[in-house]
Order: C-alpha cells, then sequence, then structure tokens
C-alpha cells in the first residue's frame, strides 16, 4: 500500500467483535425457530439482515473517504434496523419464546445507537 493510500477511518476492533458475534447470535436464534413457511421467511431474513451488519462494517474499516466510511456505516444502520424488526416479528408472532429473542433485540437496538452515532459525528464535522 502506498503511503498517500493509508487508511484513514476505521471501526473499532471491538464494535466488528460485538456485530460478529450479532450475526452468530442471529444464526444461532434461527436455528431454534420451527421449519414452517411463516418461520421461514422470516429466518431468511434475519440471517441476511443479522449477518449485513458486521459484513459491511468490515468494509467500511479502511475506507479511504468519509462518503465511503459513511456509507457503510449506513448501511449497516439500516440492516441493523430491519433484524430489529424481524425480531420483534418472531416475539409477537409468538414463534420463541421471549426470553430468547430479547438478548439479541436488545442488542440491536445498542448497535443502532452506536452506528447512529457515529454517523451523526462523522456529518456534523
Amino acid at each position: 500500500m502506498s503511503k498517500n493510500l493509508k487508511k484513514k477511518f476505521s471501526i473499532s476492533k471491538e464494535l466488528r467483535e460485538r456485530t460478529y458475534k450479532f450475526a452468530l447470535r442471529s444464526f444461532e436464534l434461527c436455528s431454534k425457530l420451527r421449519n414452517n413457511d411463516e418461520a421461514r421467511i422470516i429466518k431468511r431474513q434475519l440471517l441476511k439482515a443479522g449477518s449485513s451488519v458486521g459484513a459491511n462494517l468490515e468494509e467500511a474499516d479502511g475506507s479511504l473517504t468519509l462518503n465511503d466510511f459513511v456509507y457503510r456505516v449506513d448501511i449497516s444502520f439500516k440492516e441493523c434496523k430491519e433484524a430489529r424488526y424481524w425480531l420483534r416479528l418472531i416475539a409477537d408472532r409468538k414463534l420463541l419464546q421471549i426470553e430468547l429473542t430479547q438478548p439479541l433485540t436488545d442488542e440491536s437496538l445498542e448497535l443502532i445507537k452506536i452506528l447512529s452515532t457515529i454517523i451523526y459525528k462523522c456529518l456534523k464535522n
């Protein structure tokens, strides 16, 4: 890598690890869903959204421009909100016990707050 192309914008290792674990926990939760039409639809959507949060942060890490960085973090933010939506559906449709969904729902809310703060601080400057 050229000296002029140094990594400019980065995501903390802690946040990258949290979003990775969020994806793992989403997969784990989905494995507990029954195999009927309703659950299959929700499972597919949650798996996609839950894993996309961390994947897009991985791409944001090392961005050379602020626009690219904010774009990737914003995708993670939106995917996290979508994952929360599917988690709420699982709970409200009583597809799994609330005790199983609530910790992941709580984590999604925490991640949403963190990601929105990152976006806000980047755009404020």
